[in-house]
Formats: C-alpha cells, structure tokens, sequence
C-alpha cells in the first residue's frame, strides 16, 4: 500500500473524498483504482465537480480491474447461514427474526463450518416443519474456491445463472457469498470497452474526460494509424501504371477494400468475444480459423460475383477492351482478400493476447492495415499479370 492509499485506509467515503479533492487527477485515479470496487464507487460518488469527473474512469477501472481480480474482492458475509442439525421450522424462525431477510436467496447448511448444502425458499415452505435440513438441503452444492480468478468465476457463472454464490476456503469452509450480477458487471464493463479498444480510444476514456486526456489518450494511435496507411498507399503505388492503364480499377479499390474490411471486423468481433468470455479455452482454436476462412471464402465468392458483374458493365461502358476480364479479377481479388481478412480477424487479437498486449487495444487498426495491402494489392496484382 502506498503512503497516499494509507491516508484514506479506514476512512469513511465522505471522509476519503475530503482527503482525496485536493490531489491531482492522476493521484485520485491511482488510488481509486487501487481500491476494492463497492468502496471506490462510494468514495467517487462523494466526489465533486472535477474530481468527480476524474473519478469516474477510476471508478469503471476499478470494476473490471483488467479481469485480473479475485473473487474474494466481491465476498460478501452470507446472510443465512445454519446447521444442516436445525429444523425447517427453526429455519423459518430464523428468516423472521432475520433483519436482512429481503437479502436472503438460499440458506446456506453448514456443518462445523463446511459448506455442506444449501436449502432454497421454495424447500423451506414445503419442508415439514420438523424436517431436519440436512434432509431437504441440496448437497454439495457449487462453490467458488478462495483466489479463483474473476474470468474463471464468470466462464462458471455462465453456464449455471445462479444468483448467488458461495464462496469456500481450500478445506471447504464457508467464507461467505458472491453475487451473480456483480460477476456479470465486471463482463458488461469489459466488452463496452472493446468497442472503442479496437480503434484506439483507452477503456479509461469516459464521456467526462477532459479534452487533453482523452487528446493523448487518443492521438498516438492515429499516428500508428498513419504509418500502417503509408504502408497500404506505398503498396498501391507500386501499380501505379497499371492504375493509369486501367483506369476502372482505381473505382473499386474502396469497394474491395470495404468488403475485406467487413470480413475481417465480423471475424475480429467473434474471436474477441471468445477470448472474454473464454471461449477459446474450450474451443479450438484451429478450428475457429478454419471456420473463419470457409466464411471469407464463401462471402468473398458471392459478393465478388455481384462485384465482377458491376465491374464488367463499368469497364465496358467505359470502352475498356478487357472488361470480362476485369470482372473476373475483381471476383478472384475479392475471394483471396474475404478469405485473408477472416484470417487476420483470428490472428490479430491471438497474437496481440500472445505478446501480453490488450487483444483489442488498436487492433482494427493493424487489421485494417492488412486487409487493404492483401485486397487492393491482389486486385492490382491481377491486373497487371492477366491484362498487362
């Protein structure tokens, strides 16, 4: 714990944002960031003005925590916790005399403090009231271990959709429960991040940041966006005389290089849904790839026919001699490049996540890059050897 964090250890959130309103922005984000999610969201609502506002991206940040968090940061004391000795009846005394019972969705049945079952509403009203329930309880039940990772606890919480969890030690002893909507919360913040990830706006970026933060948060990826533009206009001016030759070629570039863009953004999308649900932990990823180029390829096949056709009666209005031929590159260039680009809609994120970067920081931008090299320099390439 730094020197700072240890200044608001303990403190109440109004507390802590009287102590933290005269920091920097950075610091406040630091801080919070550092802090465990319900008690960084309360210190940020006790923040005001531009503090606040600051705050706010700390706040988000430190909900998803990156999916390196622990389950045990979202632990929360169980509500009902009984004997698997008690009675039913003692059970529903119980949930009367209870001051949270409205918090209550199961009891959980112990047994020298091991979780050994759990008992819903639904058991405790038809249970007889003598009943013991151990009788009626459901035995071992579901339990998250103390240290699971949060991507490992969501990736089980998809498969079951309970609404609460319990939460054991490594001898199986009750600790206390999760939420399920907590667990999903933290899923919701990671995949609105993506979106603007892949175009290089940072997840900390909010509606409420400054100008200048979100300024240098933003702009060093469209410089990157720059360089790998140059890299696609150098690859297309390498044909220019082909381009000045056939001069209905420059007309599709855009088309093919939209088409291939498209093909590659769906393959992106799916395979970056994968990685955060983890998905891909089960599924293959050859297989994945697979699919994807039968995809490109499928899709490049259709859609290049419509394009040759549109090709063929463009270069023959224009008087192009060789406008059957043109149709026909246009279709082979915009099979090779629908089937690259689901390639690379695979690729990318893998080997973004392989060399421990964020698979959806920029990463549109590096697929742009290739898909426009691949599509416009097949298409040309074409060009240039069948009609040239």
């Amino acid at each position: 714990m730094s020197p700072a964090s240890e200044d608001i250890d303990g403190q109440t959130p109004a507390d802590a944002a009287r102590t933290l309103s005269g920091r920097s922005p950075e610091e406040i984000r630091a801080l919070l960031a550092q802090m465990p999610h319900e008690e960084a969201l309360a210190v940020a609502a006790q923040l005001s003005g531009a503090a606040k506002e600051q705050a706010a991206g700390a706040s988000t940040q430190a909900a998803a925590s990156d999916i390196d968090a622990r389950i045990d940061e979202l632990v929360v004391p169980a509500p009902a916790i009984l004997e698997s000795t008690k009675t039913a009846a003692e059970a529903v005394a119980f949930l009367v005399a209870s001051e949270s019972v409205a918090e209550i969705t199961y009891i959980f049945v112990v047994d020298a403090g091991r979780l050994v079952g759990v008992v819903g509403m639904r058991d405790i009203v038809l249970a007889k009231p003598g009943q013991r329930l151990a009788e009626i309880m459901v035995g071992e039940p579901f339990a998250f271990k103390s240290g699971t990772d949060i991507d490992a606890a969501v990736r089980a919480a998809l498969a079951r959709h309970y609404p609460v969890y319990p939460v054991v030690d490594d001898e199986g002893r009750l600790l206390g429960s999760v939420r399920g909507w907590q667990l999903f919360e933290r899923v919701v913040v990671e995949v609105s991040g993506q979106a603007g990830a892949q175009v290089g706006v940072s997840r900390e970026e909010q509606v409420t940041t400054p100008i200048l933060s979100a300024f240098r948060m933003r702009h060093p990826w469209l410089q990157v966006n720059l360089l790998t533009a140059f890299v696609a206009a150098f690859v297309v001016g390498m044909f220019e005389d082909t381009i000045t030759q056939i001069v209905a070629l420059a007309a599709f570039l855009p088309v093919l290089a939209g088409q291939s863009g498209n093909t590659g953004c769906q393959a992106l999308a799916i395979t970056l849904r994968g990685l955060t649900l983890g998905q891909l932990d089960e599924y293959p990823v050859g297989k994945l790839l697979r699919k994807e180029i039968l995809l490109g390829a499928l899709n490049g096949f259709v859609v290049g026919i419509v394009a040759g056709v549109a090709m063929w009666l463009y270069a023959s209005m224009s008087g192009e001699a060789n406008a059957v031929m043109l149709g026909v590159v246009i279709l082979v260039a915009m099979l090779g490049a629908c089937t690259g680009s689901g390639i690379f809609g695979v690729v990318v994120p893998l080997t973004l996540k392989r060399f421990g970067a964020d698979p959806a920081m920029a990463s549109s931008i590096f697929l742009t890059t290739f898909t426009d090299i691949l599509g416009m320099g097949l298409m040309l390439f074409l060009a240039s050897w069948v009609l040239l």
